[in-house]
């Protein structure tokens, strides 16, 4: 189970950190990321992370701005964003990849949470 916590409103410029509680595997094996959906538009992947957190990648939308975490002693994955623009307005997502690269395949979303960034 991923259980995606932090979102709310910001204004543009201001910060939100995101946090996922994981339960029911191993999470320091797993690589993981961020996804995000805005309104009417499809899914972008943000942020991923590999299992040891020594690796790590973003899209260039928020290269600079955004940077992805993870505390396997607490089964935790965050997402620190500062900077926020309105176009980072999205349902953000924690995902579940299926080996320790965070090239691999997803196979595991949570809920998502939503993230709103305007004025």
């Amino acid at each position: 189970q991923l259980q995606a916590s932090g979102g709310g409103l910001a204004q543009p410029g201001g910060s939100l950190r995101l946090s996922c509680a994981a339960s029911g595997f191993t999470f320091s094996i797993y690589a993981m990321s961020w996804a995000r959906q805005a309104p009417g538009k499809g899914l972008e992947r943000v942020s991923g992370i590999n299992n040891g957190a020594w690796s790590t990648s973003y899209a260039d939308s928020v290269k600079g701005r955004f940077t992805i975490s993870r505390d396997n002693a607490k089964n935790t994955l965050y997402l620190q964003m500062n900077s926020l623009k309105p176009e980072d307005t999205a349902v953000y997502y924690c995902v579940k990849l299926d080996g320790g690269n965070w090239i691999d395949m997803p196979d595991y979303w949570g809920q998502g949470t939503q993230v709103t960034v305007s004025s």
